[in-house]
């Protein structure tokens, strides 16, 4: 089973991926992991992706799917794997095909994870982090038992810049331009799902693994 997750940031693909690899006992692959692993091994393909993100910029394509398909490769991925935060674009999509092909694999779900935007930055404006500590919270789903301090070490809570609605909303702007043309190639695909992400957390997850099959 090869799943890629859709949606906007704040909606909650990362989590309910994290879900689905744990129920279907397949990995939960995101870039942002791979491009850590490759570089903490020191792989060549690591060591480019390096040279471009130290100087700021975006890591090309063709990088990306070459790490990619390298971890997919892995004994673990057998049974498939739940890919997150890949692709963002339609030509990301194609590559990704292609070097799928090569391998007779195909894409079997690309889940939407469907939230509004109003709801994604209500939901993004309420969070509140520990810069000490790390720990997250919510003052409306999770909050901390002292209004705007960790549980964990006592610490203050901040809202991070990335959390900001002004943030978010850009963060939204570029979603729509770049990311949600994916929707309408999944969709002529046939292999589409939406899923309505305003749900309940497990609500969300029983709709998705209905779909998927118990």
């Amino acid at each position: 089973m090869k799943i890629i997750m859709l949606g906007a940031p704040g909606a909650g693909k990362g989590t309910q991926a994290k879900k689905i690899a744990e129920k279907y006992q397949i990995p939960h692959i995101s870039t942002g992991d791979i491009f850590r692993s490759n570089i903490k091994e020191g792989t060549e393909l690591g060591r480019k992706a390096k040279e471009y993100m130290d100087q700021g910029e975006l890591v090309p394509d063709e990088l990306t799917i070459g790490m990619l398909m390298d971890r997919i490769q892995k004994k673990d991925c057998e049974n498939g794997y739940v890919l997150d935060g890949f692709p963002r674009t339609i030509p990301q999509a194609e590559s990704l095909k292609k070097a799928l092909s090569g391998m007779g694999q195909k894409i079997d779900f690309a889940i939407n994870v469907d939230v509004p935007d109003e709801n994604i930055i209500n939901r993004m404006s309420g969070r509140r982090a520990c810069i000490s500590c790390g720990a997250t919270y919510h003052i409306v789903y999770n909050p901390s038992k002292i209004l705007d301090v960790c549980d964990v070490c006592g610490e203050k809570l901040i809202l991070r810049d990335d959390d900001k609605p002004e943030t978010v909303k850009k963060r939204l702007s570029v979603y729509h331009d770049q990311t949600q043309p994916l929707i309408d190639y999944y969709k002529e695909a046939g292999v589409l799902v939406n899923i309505d992400g305003t749900q309940e957390l497990n609500k969300v997850f029983s709709d998705i693994a209905a779909i998927l099959g118990a």
